[in-house]
């Protein structure tokens, strides 16, 4: 089967980060997509569905200055029930918010040192982020299997 390449925008270790978190998603019964796409514009590190629906987004920072130049995060709120932190192992996870989960990370796997508070989110909103989700999998998974689909 073709394998997916990293799309350049991030460094190598934010893919590590990413690639544990997604891990940890896999064996905690939960199916992650990198780099979605929401409504707004912004673009979440990792979004996460739960086997009741439950929507968590994950920003990864790989830095102290990543984190420190990103006013963007407090947004992502209006789009899941859980927001979390990735950082890698050696980050300063002190200077993160409490009100946010946090996960420690290295290309291996994650550990969640923290687990968010929830703020459920209104049924539309669900309703409309799980069908972006699926057609965001399944567009995915459509492409590894034919790389050609959306090139036009």
């Amino acid at each position: 089967m073709p394998e997916l390449r990293p799309d350049g925008r991030q460094s190598e270790t934010a893919r590590a980060v990413q690639r544990g978190v997604l891990r940890h998603l896999a064996l905690a019964g939960l199916a992650g997509i990198p780099e979605f796409a929401l409504v707004s514009g912004r673009r979440a590190d990792i979004l996460a569905l739960g086997p009741k629906g439950e929507i968590t987004i994950i920003e990864i920072k790989s830095s102290v200055t990543d984190f420190r130049t990103d006013a963007k995060w407090p947004e992502y709120r209006a789009f899941c029930d859980r927001l979390m932190f990735a950082v890698p192992l050696d980050f300063p996870v002190e200077i993160l918010p409490q009100e946010t989960g946090l996960l420690v990370a290295d290309a291996f796997g994650a550990e969640c040192l923290r687990e968010p508070p929830v703020h459920p989110l209104p049924p539309a909103t669900r309703k409309a982020l799980t069908l972006r989700f699926a057609r965001a999998a399944a567009t995915r998974l459509a492409v590894l299997y034919d790389p050609d689909l959306l090139r036009g």
